[in-house]
């Protein structure tokens, strides 16, 4: 039981019970809720054959650690990782598009960037072991299941990976709002490596060193800089286009 982990709101448990249902020990679910979201679920987690355990909001809210459970939780093995990075590389077809975040330690702010990742079909994520969050139920829960289908990986030192992503022919784009272009002048329809830093500090020096190049999102109100996740979303779905989208 050590080894478990939880899950909770209806796209993480959901989409887990979709792709390894063999993995889901347990659903717990709020005996008071009987809506139509709430008997859709349970009709899909009956037909996985998962163990049901009907619980009420308090339990549910301990269990998951937040109250934003939605009636929903899970007790789940952890998914293993059968692949490094340079495997899965060597998998991709196609020029491979990353996303690489310095620095990001919001929960809330990777479990968003996981999402747009997956909807731009980014091929994984990178960050580094120190100055990040890993996966979580809270990360789990706001990417709303793509935390089980983007890879995501933790490396020891982030300049070196992205060294080593540069002998693969892999172009380092980073953004920063004094960049000299914008990224609508950059080219992400060869092989490409998104890197992006935490609100406010921005990426590291050695990171930004580490670069190949430059480039900014455009700001034309008052506001000088957006969430992380929102300039993922743009940053990537630039690159969606650029590539036939």
């Amino acid at each position: 039981m050590s080894s478990s982990k939880v899950l909770f709101g209806f796209h993480a448990v959901g989409v887990r019970l979709k792709t390894h249902p063999q993995t889901v020990r347990e659903v717990y679910v709020e005996a008071a809720r009987k809506d139509a979201r709430m008997r859709q679920f349970l009709e899909r987690a009956r037909d996985s054959g998962v163990r049901l355990i009907e619980s009420d909001a308090l339990r549910l809210a301990k269990l998951a650690g937040s109250h934003g459970h939605q009636g929903v939780a899970a007790l789940v093995d952890p998914l293993p990782q059968n692949h490094s990075l340079d495997d899965l590389l060597d998998t991709v077809q196609g020029p491979p598009l990353l996303l690489v975040l310095d620095g990001v330690t919001d929960p809330h702010n990777l479990g968003a960037c996981l999402r747009v990742a997956d909807g731009a079909g980014a091929h994984a994520v990178i960050a580094p072991k120190d100055h990040a969050v890993g996966l979580n139920a809270t990360v789990s829960k706001v990417a709303s299941g793509a935390a089980e289908t983007v890879p995501y990986f933790m490396v020891t030192n982030l300049a070196r990976t992205l060294g080593e992503l540069k002998e693969r022919n892999i172009w380092i784009i980073g953004t920063s709002d004094d960049a000299p272009q914008t990224l609508y002048q950059a080219d992400f329809t060869g092989p490409v490596a998104l890197v992006l830093g935490a609100e406010g500090p921005g990426m590291r020096q050695l990171t930004r060193k580490t670069c190949d190049v430059l480039v900014s999102i455009p700001m034309r109100g008052a506001v000088e800089s957006l969430n992380v996740s929102v300039a993922s979303g743009v940053c990537l779905y630039e690159a969606l286009r650029q590539r036939g989208g």
